[in-house]
């Protein structure tokens, strides 16, 4: 009797599908369960590299991809490989070989065409340089690990990791795993140790039958699975949106599981290049290498986000063992519970708002509690100064408003009174907070955490910085740091060397985005102009090379006369992509402040559709500001009030007659804003402004 199997792969192709296709699939994959071997018509094609390949039509423009058993054979294995546009379907489709490991007995598939044509040109680099990148590795180990005699000639000629970069998505995924642990210097037993982690047996079967797919499937759980009946169909093509954001792709599966790093590591890329995915694989890693009990600490800035990776975690990981060694903080919430262990009590944390009202109380002239605040935040705190002596000498790099060195004691003087006027309340700002967690650990010389993974690491203020180094021992595998300086939304400047961070020699990037499409992708490129990102520690991050292999519909830019039919709109738009059968939890409003994004939200509430904030953990449709969004991921995602006086926010800004300079990276920081916003959506990205619009929207 004929097996339905269906490639995990297309399931992750499957949840970015638009709903009439996931239900044409559906159709076509339930008549395919049931006539696999009779009434369903598989088309052969011509000139393809495995005669076994078919194809299966879904509808006018969409072709599965289907390998089927060896012609005349009584029952075996169809399986259910790829859904895609007609053509690429047909180039998928007759470019691809399968065939059995005879070593590992796993399914591999590999683009043979473009192997062969690899060959000239490598052969040319070869030539040209003696060194080879295996010369190492000798030919029985690679055979011993599973690298074919189709693969090893060319493996003999790559000459750079760069180059067997380039050969990821032609070789069987397997393969490229083992070249890419022997390139970075593992030894062939520690390969196959980790190699072995992904097959049902850790041991290499005695004997391999070249033509068995079904028992190469079964060793191969991680990339195919077998349907029993159309009620596991039915929820295997069930998943809920958020399993998506679990999904590991090669190049951030060789960063997250790569063996232990020396120290600290840095990882950089684009919105949607898998940097969180990656960090929370990295953890996963971590709690299953290291289990002899030693906590890690898993943070970020934001609640919101910090509420999202406890989510994923949980998710990613089955083994409560491992997942409860894993603690999930904000950086405010490790300096708190730093702080309320040493005072025996939770300390009063004030709010920015009310910090700068009880700044203004007492200041001096010419200086707003703002100011105040800021100068204590961003200078004070930031570079750690105790003294006016220091303070006087210290440089006010990217502050918004000049200050003649005469000034600053009279500021100093405002900042000190501030501070006692807190103590007198027994309050602290979160900053406070960190920057006191962090000397009460650094002088008892005691370590919370033995790794702490770190996401969206750009917005970090050096004090929560210097938090981080002293909760942890410097050390193989102590920091493991995600960051995109073009998502860089608060002013905080951090030196890593002097915050006693050494990434120096370990920063990876990652340039291939697997959210967004590249329609969305290339627009929201465009929002952030032509000035460059920020440096992180000197190490300079660009956008050269950001693409996505996801291909959707353009995003839609609106104008309306008034704010009244702009919020109309929006909340029109939301019922359309919940009728499209959206999740709600997929959906996101956001604007630039939370009162325009409630307006939307209004109107969603007078027509039934409940909402919630982006920190909460329902399946309602998510409002808030575009602060708030930040790490965050949907399939849809509206952003309204997008026009000139509320984009870019004036009270963000820095008046350019103060500090130039400082102006033009304010602006930037604004544009980073509405492009950390328009980059949440992996799908459909609507965009509306009212009267002029903002001058950050591409024209």
């Amino acid at each position: 009797m004929p097996q339905l199997a269906i490639a995990k792969e297309f399931l992750a192709e499957y949840a970015k599908l638009e709903k009439p296709v996931q239900r044409a699939v559906q159709e076509a994959i339930g008549k395919f369960a049931e006539h696999t071997h009779a009434g369903l018509h598989l088309e052969k094609l011509r000139r393809a590299e495995d005669s076994r390949i078919r194809t299966i039509r879904i509808d006018r423009f969409w072709r599965g991809v289907v390998l089927a058993p060896e012609s005349g054979e009584a029952g075996g294995v169809y399986c259910l490989l790829r859904v895609l546009p007609h053509d690429e379907a047909i180039a998928y489709a007759t470019s691809r070989l399968f065939t059995v490991n005879q070593v590992l007995g796993v399914l591999e598939i590999r683009d043979a065409a473009q192997l062969e044509s690899m060959k000239g040109t490598l052969q040319l680099a070869a030539d040209s340089t003696p060194a080879r990148l295996f010369d190492h590795v000798k030919d029985s180990e690679f055979r011993s690990l599973g690298v074919d005699d189709q693969v090893l000639p060319i493996v003999r000629l790559l000459t750079r990791e760069a180059h067997l970069d380039a050969l990821q998505h032609m070789l069987p995924a397997l393969q490229y795993d083992v070249l890419v642990a022997l390139a970075s210097g593992m030894s062939a037993e520690a390969t196959w140790a980790e190699l072995s982690k992904n097959l049902v047996d850790a041991a290499k079967p005695e004997t391999v039958e070249p033509t068995d797919l079904s028992a190469a499937i079964e060793r191969t759980p991680d990339q195919i699975a077998f349907v029993d009946g159309p009620d596991e169909l039915a929820k295997m093509l069930r998943p809920p949106f958020a399993l998506w954001r679990i999904f590991l792709h090669p190049t951030q599966r060789r960063i997250a599981y790569h063996e232990p790093y020396g120290g600290a590591v840095m990882v950089t890329g684009g919105a949607g290049t898998g940097k969180t995915v990656t960090a929370l694989h990295r953890a996963a890693h971590l709690a299953r290498q290291y289990d002899d009990g030693a906590p890690i600490l898993m943070t970020t800035f934001s609640r919101p986000l910090s509420a999202e990776l406890g989510r994923q975690l949980d998710q990613l990981i089955e083994d409560r063992g491992a997942r409860d060694r894993i603690e999930v903080l904000t950086t405010d919430q490790l300096a708190t519970g730093v702080l309320r262990e040493r005072l025996g009590h939770q300390p009063q944390v004030i709010e920015r708002a009310d910090l700068i009202g009880l700044a203004n109380a007492r200041r001096p002239d010419g200086y707003s509690g703002e100011f105040l605040v800021d100068e204590w935040e961003h200078v004070l705190l930031a570079q750690d100064i105790t003294d006016l002596e220091s303070y006087l000498a210290a440089r006010r790099r990217g502050r918004g408003a000049a200050l003649h060195p005469s000034k600053k004691p009279a500021v100093w003087t405002a900042i000190e009174e501030l501070r006692t006027r807190l103590s007198s309340l027994n309050q602290r700002s979160f900053l406070q907070v960190a920057d006191e967690a962090a000397k009460i650990l650094h002088a008892d010389g005691r370590f919370l955490y033995r790794h702490i993974i770190i996401d969206e690491a750009q917005d970090l203020h050096p004090a929560q910085w210097r938090l981080l180094r002293a909760a942890a021992p410097v050390g193989k595998d102590d920091l493991f740091l995600v960051a995109d300086p073009h998502q860089r939304i608060w002013q905080h400047r951090v030196s890593m060397s002097k915050i006693g961070v050494d990434i120096v020699g370990r920063t990876q990037r990652l340039t291939v985005s697997y959210r967004t499409t590249q329609e969305i992708l290339t627009w929201a490129v465009r929002v952030l102009g032509l000035a460059p990102a920020e440096e992180l520690d000197g190490w300079p991050d660009s956008l050269d090379g950001y693409e996505s292999p996801m291909h959707g519909r353009r995003p839609i830019v609106r104008r309306f006369p008034g704010w009244t039919q702009e919020c109309d709109a929006a909340a029109a738009q939301v019922r359309a992509w919940l009728a499209d059968g959206v999740e709600p939890g997929a959906i996101a409003v956001t604007a630039r402040v939370n009162r325009k994004a409630g307006d939307v939200a209004d109107r969603l509430h007078a027509a039934g559709i409940e909402t919630e904030s982006p920190a909460a953990s329902g399946n309602r449709v998510r409002v808030g500001s575009m602060h708030s969004l930040k790490g965050l991921e949907f399939q849809c995602v509206a952003v309204v009030g997008v026009h000139e006086g509320l984009v870019p926010h004036p009270r963000a800004l820095v008046a350019e007659e103060i500090d130039k300079p400082a102006h033009l990276e304010s602006m930037q920081r604004e544009r980073c804003v509405l492009y950390v916003a328009c980059t949440r959506a992996r799908d459909r990205l609507y965009v509306s402004y009212s009267g002029t619009p903002s001058p950050f929207l591409p024209r």
